[in-house]
């Protein structure tokens, strides 16, 4: 499994409840600019409107190689989701506090896919939280 695209800073803003896997609606040109490492992720969040998943903000850079004419490297894509993930997806983002984050998006037996975390926001005070538990843990280290 080869990652093209992690949002690792998505882990610090978001605690994530649930993980699910999605392939892509990509065209050719779209799918080597993602090959060669062309793809962002980081304001990347996933919706569902009229029983179809999409992916917003995943920024894919055109193909060099291609004659792309009006190219819009942001356009919202297609996810590839059974009606039965979609239905699921669309009773638990309708709860209020859960979105839909991309944390990667990867090649698995050559299909290139996104793994979508069903998230809850973080407040400032877990961050803080977080952040004095690591270097406490850090410092009893130091002193063992």
């Amino acid at each position: 499994m080869k990652v093209f695209a992690e949002n690792r800073k998505a882990r610090n803003s978001y605690e994530f409840l649930e993980f699910f896997e999605a392939g892509i609606v990509l065209t050719g040109p779209e799918t080597k600019s993602i090959r060669n490492g062309g793809v962002s992720i980081i304001d990347a969040f996933g919706s569902v409107e009229d029983e179809q998943a999409f992916i917003r903000e995943m920024n894919i850079e055109p193909y060099k190689y291609a004659e792309l004419i009006d190219y819009d490297p942001k356009t919202p894509r297609k996810l590839l989701l059974h009606k039965k993930e979609i239905k699921r997806l669309i009773g638990l983002i309708s709860t209020k506090g859960l979105t839909l984050i991309a944390t990667k998006v990867f090649e698995q037996n050559g299909f290139i896919k996104i793994e979508l975390a069903l998230a809850k926001g973080k407040k400032n005070i877990d961050k803080r939280k977080k952040i004095t538990e690591k270097r406490l843990k850090k410092e009893i280290k130091d002193f063992k």
